[in-house]
């Protein structure tokens, strides 16, 4: 079971991803949330496996709780839950050290798809919201790509094997599949990624993997 901390300061929309939650038979929500500094101190006592926050609350914002979220419960996936999809947003989201990305206009089934798969160890992102990185990504892709590349090099080639999964978007479960590997050694190696790489949390790995020129052609 799948538990999630739900931190928004309306309550009809927390009713309202609470029952979209509740459809899944996988996923129970243990907490409820209506500002940032609630959402950590109910954090730290229930240790959900995903918090879902809004950007904008009271008190303490999403990207400020997500921060101190990364450093005091790094187990627990974060992911950001929002109205706005702004490139500031997207950008202190990732950079906090969220695992994802969603946006509360997205079809329902995509809340639930995301909670599952950070729940495992990936990472989601609205399709808009991950047009919206591709395509700054691909303004000045060139010298960018040099310099993921070179950052990559220190990899093995399983290393690197495994970083370009995790920019396609699998989970740890997932890439084990793929490489014949027990899931507990993925989950080594994208630890030892993240630790060279110098890079927060599986999003940013990803995009330094599609920098690179490691993400495999779907």
């Amino acid at each position: 079971m799948t538990r999630v901390l739900l931190a928004d300061d309306e309550t009809m929309m927390r009713a309202g991803v609470r029952a979209i939650l509740g459809a899944a038979p996988d996923i129970e929500v243990v907490a409820e949330a209506a500002d940032g500094r609630e959402a950590l101190d109910l954090a730290l006592r229930h240790r959900p496996d995903v918090c879902l926050l809004d950007v904008r609350m009271p008190h303490l914002d999403g990207l400020g709780a997500a921060a101190e979220l990364a450093k005091a419960l790094p187990g627990t996936a974060v992911v950001m839950l929002t109205t706005f999809s702004e490139d500031e947003y997207i950008a202190g989201a990732l950079g906090s050290g969220a695992a994802g990305f969603l946006l509360k206009s997205g079809d329902p089934r995509e809340l639930i798809a995301g909670v599952r798969a950070v729940a495992e160890g990936g990472a989601c992102l609205s399709p808009s919201v991950a047009r919206r990185v591709i395509s700054h990504l691909g303004d000045g892709q060139l010298g960018r790509g040099a310099a993921a590349r070179a950052r990559i090099a220190e990899l093995t080639g399983r290393e690197r094997e495994v970083l370009g999964l995790v920019g396609a978007g699998l989970s740890n479960a997932e890439i084990g599949r793929r490489l014949f590997l027990v899931e507990g050694t993925v989950k080594a190696y994208v630890s030892a990624i993240l630790a060279r790489l110098g890079v927060k949390n599986r999003v940013q790995a990803a995009i330094l993997a599609y920098e690179a020129g490691l993400v495999p052609a779907s």
